[in-house]
């Protein structure tokens, strides 16, 4: 019997979402069903106790995108993941969307857009990211009982690190089993397909982390991506707030894995991520980010919809040759603001490759006003970071 044939017509999954009404100005509860059968989806009032939509399929909003911490667009209204209040549903999810943590090493951060690509194409979705400089303390948190210590503090505060929360089924056994062991040198069998044998060096320059278990996971994501907005993660940024710009990846293109890819073409192009990190905006710190465009693109509703719409991710931009004019080339690189422009006279930047159009979908925000510089870059970094 096939799994569609064994499903009923209302099973569902049930989550409970947030959204901030702009109108009210005050932020809304509901239970969100997700009917597994159709892929339909249906909001009931926690407070009025009715039902808010009536069952309805709506595009974007899928099983693997669900899950507490994740936002949705439900008909231009960005809702939250709060919680998950049925038994039945976080026992189906518990394994098919477990949470897992991971630590890209200073010696992999140049290869970070290759194994952001790698980790997608083994199903595992990147929800969160953050770079950042280790103190001594964050190594002792991994570390502390390794007797080789001194070694692994002094490389692990070398540079840059990316902390990143993985989801997927089994997430936790399955990362561990991609990175592979911790001395490439001894595993002829894992050269082909362990990220430590690819791009790791010895057993301490191995490359990676993975959280040896689902309670381990849990403590390391809650300390490095708190939930509680009160809660900060005390990782020192590594921005340097210097010749660069701001690049935002856009909700759409995060939805559609294409993270990897774009970050992959950055670093290819000799272009240097010195800080990345994954943020939600709401719909009027959106309006307060993209000002600088009212009155001057007529696409700009449309462009406070999609930053808002659900995750984005922040990227410093810099350069290899520190003389590089860093804003206007890297405007350049990522193309004409029509994809379909970019397509027919700039085929190899960004959006050429990878927006679908215009108004909302053309995956990348650039500094693209005459008048934003330097400074103005170094100043919504600090407001992204």
């Amino acid at each position: 019997m096939s799994k569609k044939a064994s499903e009923d017509y209302t099973d569902k999954l049930v989550f409970e979402a947030q959204w901030f009404d702009n109108v009210s100005g005050m932020e809304k509860n509901f239970y969100l069903y997700f009917f597994t059968l159709d892929n339909t989806i249906e909001l009931f009032d926690i407070k009025s106790r009715k039902t808010f939509l009536r069952r309805i399929k709506c595009d974007g909003v899928k099983r693997e995108n669900l899950y507490v911490g994740s936002m949705v667009t439900i008909f231009s209204r960005t809702m939250t993941i709060t919680d998950i209040p049925d038994a039945a549903t976080k026992n189906i999810l518990c394994k098919t969307m477990q949470k897992t943590f991971g630590i890209l090493k200073p010696n992999v951060v140049d290869k970070m857009g290759e194994i952001f690509k790698i980790i997608t194409a083994h199903n595992l979705q990147i929800v969160n990211v953050k770079m950042g400089n280790f103190k001594e303390k964050d190594v002792e948190r991994f570390y502390k009982n390794n007797e080789q210590f001194p070694f692994i503090r002094s490389q692990m505060t070398s540079g840059p690190v990316v902390l990143l929360t993985l989801v997927g089924e089994n997430a936790v056994m399955r990362w561990n089993e991609l990175i592979g062991h911790n001395d490439n040198n001894t595993i002829d069998k894992n050269k082909l397909t362990s990220l430590s044998a690819r791009y790791g060096e010895d057993a301490i320059k191995n490359g990676f982390y993975g959280s040896p278990n689902v309670e381990t996971a849990k403590n390391d994501i809650e300390e490095y991506f708190p939930s509680l907005k009160s809660s900060k993660c005390t990782i020192d940024t590594s921005a340097t707030f210097k010749n660069c710009t701001l690049c935002i990846i856009l909700p759409h293109a995060v939805q559609t894995k294409l993270i990897g890819d774009i970050v992959d073409d950055i670093q290819k192009a000799n272009y240097k991520i010195s800080a990345i990190q994954s943020f939600n905006i709401n719909p009027v710190d959106a309006d307060e980010f993209l000002e600088v465009y009212k009155g001057i693109m007529s696409e700009y509703s449309a462009m406070v919809a999609e930053l808002h719409s659900g995750p984005c991710i922040a990227m410093e931009i810099t350069h290899e040759n520190p003389s590089l004019a860093v804003t206007e080339e890297f405007r350049k690189f990522c193309g004409p603001k029509d994809p379909d422009i970019a397509r027919k006279v700039r085929p190899n930047t960004l959006r050429a490759k990878y927006g679908k159009s215009k108004a909302v979908h053309n995956e990348i925000l650039d500094n693209r006003m005459k008048s934003t510089g330097m400074t103005n870059s170094a100043a919504e970094i600090s407001l992204a970071y």
